[in-house]
């Protein structure tokens, strides 16, 4: 069975139900702890009534500097909302380790950010160098995946569009929340890992469900080809992709057409225009809570909860 660990300003702690217990460890990095992979068994085999999870102060469970990759669009129903047709090569790009938060966290919206839009994902927290060059199989991964957490992949639509750039997009302060719990991973807890149902909600209003079956390159495969041009180490955090259901949507067919003869320009204009009337877009006071979780809770992320904010 999976271990989920939490941490605070004070340490690491192992959550047994609604308490947690310290970890007897010095790790500082989540490279570290997950080194001293002892000490965490070792306090949860402890017999200690712990400290009540609510009262702990929670901070993201990966630690930075680390590198951050992600998988761009690498789920079926975002692609179907992302207006893709046919075979989707796959794609990677790189977010800042500083747009890592915790998982109560606000999230910052820049001044100049009009479209900001939510992206639930799971992220994969190397154990082990991933060298270049390296191919990777199904039964490789307990070898390289030590553990999982949830992630949103928070995105400045105005930007990435405008810009087509996705690392200033995607790489504000906060655009990373991360955690509550770090699934420290048993070899034979991989085998339930397209199980896992990503859940993301604002305000209550579910906004996307969908499980690992939906994805279209599956974690052995995406650190295969990362593999190609990247090398990752203990510590980095790989997020998966998100299924569909962000505020942002391709635009029907004809209006895409039509949009297409425009001066980019006025085509952007036209677009933003039309998305300003969308409502699924966040704002200052929304609440996004986000869970990652087997059905029957073999492995079970925890619940992320993050408000917006707008900057000062």
């Amino acid at each position: 069975m999976s271990t989920n660990v939490l941490r605070t300003a004070d340490g690491w702690w192992v959550v047994r139900g609604h308490r947690a217990i310290p970890v007897d460890t010095k790790a500082t990095t989540t490279a570290e702890l997950i080194a001293d992979r002892d000490a965490v068994r070792e306090a949860a085999r402890s017999t200690e009534a712990g400290t009540p999870v609510a009262d702990l102060a929670v901070l993201s469970p990966v630690t930075t500097p680390c590198r951050v990759v992600a998988q761009m669009v690498n789920y079926r129903s975002h692609a179907r909302d992302s207006g893709f047709t046919g075979d989707i090569p796959p794609a990677f790009f790189r977010k800042a380790s500083g747009s890592v938060s915790g998982p109560g966290d606000p999230v910052v919206r820049p001044s100049h950010v009009k479209f900001l839009d939510y992206e639930v994902e799971l992220g994969l927290v190397m154990g082990a160098t991933l060298p270049i060059g390296t191919t990777v199989d199904e039964r490789d991964l307990p070898s390289y995946v030590a553990g999982l957490v949830v992630t949103n992949d928070i995105s400045a639509r105005d930007v990435q569009l405008t810009k087509t750039q996705f690392y200033e997009s995607k790489s504000y302060p906060t655009f990373t929340p991360t955690g509550p719990y770090l699934a420290l991973l048993e070899p034979e807890d991989f085998v339930h890992l397209l199980d896992l149902r990503l859940k993301l909600s604002v305000n209550g209003e579910l906004r996307q469900d969908r499980t690992l079956a939906d994805m279209i390159v599956r974690p052995a495969q995406a650190l295969t080809l990362l593999a190609r041009f990247q090398t990752l180490d203990p510590g980095d955090l790989l997020l998966t992709g998100t299924p569909g259901g962000t505020a942002l949507k391709a635009p029907p067919k004809p209006v895409e057409k039509v949009g297409a003869l425009l001066p980019p320009a006025l085509k952007w204009k036209a677009f933003f225009k039309s998305q300003a009337k969308n409502p699924h877009y966040l704002h200052a006071g929304d609440v996004i809570t986000a869970t990652i979780a087997t059905p029957d809770g073999r492995i079970d992320l925890g619940e992320q909860r993050t408000s917006v904010t707008d900057a000062k």
